[in-house]
């Protein structure tokens, strides 16, 4: 077994684990403080049930792009002879995250343009907060339409800031 390859897969894991809590928390508290203060989660209004599940699930896809991104400096810092240290490390993982919570609030503010486009005269959050199921349906799958387009795109942006190390050009 190697050990060091297992401690650097257990800090993965909580990292991950952390993260993806942390931010979809605080992503949680944010759009219900700005548009659902009097909307819960007890099953009165299920169109709110279905807007927060989507924007969750677009959060948790744009994470699954961003995270290998910081694990991978990790990995680098750990395998390289030039390490990182740990301030460099949570820059580049702030950075990452930085962009990606960027990214979420772009695809979500896409998503509540393009379907004010679509249907002219509706607003969606006093649909949703009156309960039209079938508006936050429909505002879910703009969303996870435009997040799964978009995620790979995210990622390669995420990839190509990733510090990995100068390449030799022995071969030219």
């Amino acid at each position: 077994m190697n050990s060091k390859l297992l401690t650097l897969a257990i800090i993965e894991v909580l990292i991950s684990i952390g993260v993806t809590v942390a931010i979809i928390f605080v992503s949680f508290k944010i759009l219900k403080f700005l548009f659902f203060r009097n909307s819960d989660l007890r099953g009165d209004n299920m169109a709110f049930t279905i807007f927060t599940s989507g924007i969750v699930l677009s959060i948790g896809l744009i994470l699954s792009e961003i995270l290998p991104s910081i694990t991978n400096v990790i990995r680098l810092s750990t395998t390289q002879t030039e390490t990182l240290d740990t301030v460099t490390i949570v820059s580049y993982s702030g950075l990452y995250l930085g962009i990606g919570f960027m990214m979420a609030v772009f695809i979500n503010v896409s998503a509540f343009l393009l379907f004010s486009i679509l249907t002219r005269g509706i607003n969606e959050f006093k649909e949703i907060q009156q309960n039209n199921v079938s508006v936050a349906i429909l505002v879910v799958a703009i969303l996870l339409s435009i997040t799964i387009i978009v995620k790979e795109s995210i990622a390669l942006l995420i990839s190509a800031l990733i510090p990995y190390p100068e390449m030799t050009t022995f071969l030219q």
